[in-house]
C-alpha cells in the first residue's frame, strides 16, 4: 500500500487568527485535523498541543500500542487540559481531534468533536465519523422516540472535545482500505460552507491533490469564509 497526501489550512475571510491545525506524517502514515473550540481562549494552542501529542505518541509507540488510538487521544485530552490550567484556569481550553493511521491495508480512525473524515470510493462520498454536537445528539434521541428540543443558538455546540476535565468517549474504527480510495480529514470551516455534493465534485477531479484542496478552500472562502478551513487529503495507491 502506497499513500500520497496533501494538506492545507487557511484563516478564512473573517477570523483574526487561525485556530485550526493539521497532521500530515507520511513516514508514519498518520494524518488528522484539530479545530480549537470557539468561544474559549487558546484554541490554536489546544489544537497544536493535541496534534503534537498524537505525533509524539505514534513516534514512541510500539506497533501494538500504535494500533490502539484511544490511549493516544486520552493523553491528548490530559495534556490539553493541563495546558488549559495554565492558560485559562477559569474556563480551560479545548479542541476537536480527528486523526487516523494507515496500517496493514486498514485505516485506524479516532474522533472527538465535529471535525470529520470522509472516504471517497468509486466516486461515492461516505462520512466515516459522527459529529459530537448538540444537534446530532438530539437527532439520535429523537430517532429513539424521545422528544428533544434544541435552541437554534446551541445546535452546533460540541458535546465532546479534547481538554475536558472528564475524559471524553473516543469513537474508534478500523476500516479496510482499497487502492483508489481517497480519505479526507476536514474541519467545519469547510463542511459548514460546502455540501457533500460540492466536496465530491472537487475531490474526484483528475488534478494534483494539493490543487483539489486549494479549490475546496477557495470555494469555502467565496461563500463567506466565516471560519478557518483546514483539510488533509490522502490517496491510497497500489504498492
Amino acid at each position: 500500500m502506497r499513500l500520497s497526501s496533501a494538506a492545507l489550512t487557511d484563516i478564512g475571510c473573517v477570523r483574526r487568527q487561525n485556530e485550526d491545525r493539521f497532521l500530515r506524517d507520511d513516514e508514519r502514515a498518520a494524518y488528522g485535523v484539530a479545530d480549537g473550540v470557539g468561544g474559549l481562549p487558546g484554541g490554536a494552542e489546544a489544537a497544536q498541543r493535541a496534534l503534537d501529542v498524537v505525533a509524539a505518541s505514534l513516534a514512541a509507540a510500539s506497533p501494538m500500542e500504535a494500533d490502539d488510538l484511544v490511549p493516544i487521544a486520552l493523553t491528548a485530552n490530559t495534556e490539553v487540559g493541563a495546558l488549559g490550567q495554565t492558560m485559562s484556569p477559569s474556563v480551560g481550553i479545548g479542541t476537536t481531534l480527528t486523526f487516523g493511521v494507515f496500517r496493514n491495508h486498514a485505516l485506524l480512525l479516532a474522533n472527538i468533536g465535529d471535525s470529520r473524515c470522509y472516504r471517497i470510493r468509486e466516486d461515492e462520498l461516505t462520512l466515516l465519523t459522527e459529529d459530537h454536537s448538540v444537534e446530532n445528539e438530539a437527532r439520535q434521541r429523537r430517532a429513539k422516540g424521545e422528544q428533544v428540543f434544541v435552541h437554534e443558538h446551541y445546535r452546533n455546540a460540541l458535546t465532546r472535545c479534547i481538554g475536558q476535565p472528564t475524559p471524553p468517549a473516543v469513537d474508534v474504527q478500523t476500516l479496510p482500505v482499497a487502492p483508489g480510495d481517497l480519505y479526507f480529514f476536514v474541519t467545519d470551516g469547510v463542511t459548514c460552507m460546502l455540501t457533500e455534493q460540492d466536496l465530491l465534485r472537487v475531490l474526484i477531479r483528475p488534478t494534483p491533490l494539493q490543487g483539489r484542496l486549494v479549490e475546496v478552500v477557495r470555494w469555502a472562502n467565496a461563500r463567506g469564509g466565516p471560519d478557518n478551513s483546514t483539510a488533509v487529503l490522502i490517496l491510497v495507491e497500489d504498492a
